[in-house]
């Protein structure tokens, strides 16, 4: 229903548009009758306005049938990216790693790097715990 309503819409929008269109010659003629030049923009407007309607009505039906892509691999949050196993200390923001205290030394590079403290949690904050420090 809501794509032949959509249609219908963009349709007699564009329709309305053109009406519109076709009476401001008629109200800038000999008589200067403002009364025609009111409708004439009053009908422009409602058909531009029927036909963006209709075009939303269209986009919201493509969206809900599109099919969704596979979602990407996400880095796992909390540890340490190189071991996985501790608690990160510190972050490289050359690589964007981080690392716990042990993997450090093995990627430690004082001319290439730039360190700073990893603002990770050890441990993920439980929604339970959240709510008793509010």
């Amino acid at each position: 229903m809501g794509q032949k309503f959509g249609s219908f819409a963009l349709v007699s929008g564009c329709s309305l548009m053109l009406i519109g269109l076709a009476l401001v010659p008629a109200a800038l003629a000999q008589h200067d009758d403002e009364t025609i030049l009111g409708g004439a923009i009053c009908t422009f407007a409602f058909g531009a306005f029927a036909a963006a309607a209709g075009l939303y009505f269209k986009a919201r039906l493509l969206k809900g049938t599109a099919p969704r892509g596979v979602a990407a691999p996400q880095k796992q949050r909390g540890g340490c990216e190189v071991c996985k196993s501790e608690a990160p200390v510190i972050h490289c923001r050359v690589h964007n790693l981080h690392m716990c205290g042990n993997c450090l030394p093995k990627h430690y590079d004082f001319r290439s790097c730039v360190y700073v403290p990893s603002t990770r949690r050890s441990n993920p904050v439980k929604p339970a715990a959240r709510a008793a420090r509010a």
